[in-house]
């Protein structure tokens, strides 16, 4: 464990007085997500370490700079576990920039995100002041709650010192079945199953197969099994362990490759959209795009469709950095990101420019 607090106030303070931009860093897992970076980087690494885990509150709070992995090893001792499932990206992920980037692995719509399992922070904002914002129960809903708005803020709203999670047991049982199917058809029967009272955790369709996970009792995983396999005519499969880790990490061979990687948040029920290869994961409210660069992609094209479809759509991977990457934002929600931004960050130190280039 390593507490580096008093260093991080130190270096933000100094910052704050050159009127230097910082850029907020942890192990560089995620590097590749927003804008390009700017500033003199602001290392979180080094502030490590699991401050408090409650087992029986079913709360933990840690230190941004601690990786995943460490968490998962703690909770597992006990029979816990992120119900979010964040990516580990080889061991090297945190806490912080998890929260930081919105990271939430497959069981997203059935298990909550990250954002969702967030109690409380603790920050410096621009100031060089320490902040606390939430609490460590759930309960505790009392003041302005800046804690939530970090989950995508990509530490544009101060450097996150704090993390207090709410975590959750492990499922008894953990079944998965493969069904081959087109993607319309995917799309259709995701939605019909995710309205039944199944113990459904995960959705997925690529490659012409569609995956169902289902996580629970171990009574109601098999007679839910037991069900699905008569009516579809398919068995267990088998090997559904490394697929999930292999879609959650990104590793799957959909996103081998460098051509850039487009991210729809939308409707669920939204028809396949006819334009490059997909997968489509979270019961078909994440929809992700490979595209070619050398084609030309209509960026306007795709906004369009997104939101016809009530989403929207970002550049998560490759293509133009030092463009904007990130939803589209309405004047009205921009003057409110920029009144939240200035309140914490009045100079503008944090990350300027990563998440969008007017911020």
């Amino acid at each position: 464990m390593a507490d580096q607090l008093a260093l991080l106030v130190d270096q933000v303070r100094q910052a704050h007085d050159r009127r230097k931009p910082l850029a907020i860093v942890g192990n560089g897992s995620k590097s590749f997500m927003g804008r390009a970076q700017e500033g003199e980087p602001l290392s979180i690494a080094g502030h490590t370490g699991i401050v408090d885990y409650q087992p029986v509150e079913l709360v933990l709070t840690a230190r941004a700079g601690t990786r995943i992995a460490e968490l998962n090893a703690a909770l597992d001792e006990q029979g816990q576990r992120l119900s979010f499932e964040p990516p580990l990206f080889g061991g090297e992920a945190t806490i912080g920039g998890t929260l930081a980037t919105n990271q939430s692995g497959p069981g997203r719509p059935w298990l909550g995100s990250v954002r969702d399992m967030v109690l409380g922070v603790r920050l410096i904002n621009g100031e060089a002041e320490v902040l606390r914002f939430g609490g460590q129960v759930m309960k505790n809903v009392a003041g302005y709650d800046l804690s939530r708005f970090q989950a995508g803020a990509m530490g544009t709203l101060g450097v996150m010192t704090d993390i207090s999670l709410k975590v959750l047991p492990k499922p008894a049982c953990t079944r998965t079945l493969r069904l081959p199917c087109t993607a319309n058809e995917a799309i259709t029967l995701m939605n019909r199953l995710a309205a039944t009272p199944k113990p459904l955790t995960a959705a997925c369709w690529v490659g012409g197969m569609l995956y169902l996970r289902l996580e629970g009792a171990e009574s109601a995983v098999d007679g839910t099994l037991t069900q699905w396999m008569q009516q579809w005519s398919v068995k267990l499969w088998q090997e559904s362990e490394n697929f999930w880790q292999e879609l959650r990490e990104q590793q799957h061979t959909f996103f081998a490759g460098d051509k850039p990687l487009w991210r729809f948040s939308i409707n669920s029920a939204a028809p396949l959209l006819d334009k490059g290869s997909q997968l489509i994961d979270w019961g078909g409210a994440q929809r992700w795009l490979r595209t070619d660069q050398a084609s030309g992609v209509d960026v306007s094209e795709l906004q369009h469709w997104a939101e016809t479809q009530g989403g929207s759509v970002s550049l998560y991977r490759g293509g133009d950095r030092q463009g904007e990457v990130n939803p589209v934002l309405a004047e009205p929600v921009r003057r409110l990101h920029r009144r939240i931004k200035n309140a914490v960050d009045p100079q503008g130190l944090f990350n300027p420019g990563r998440l969008y280039s007017w911020l």
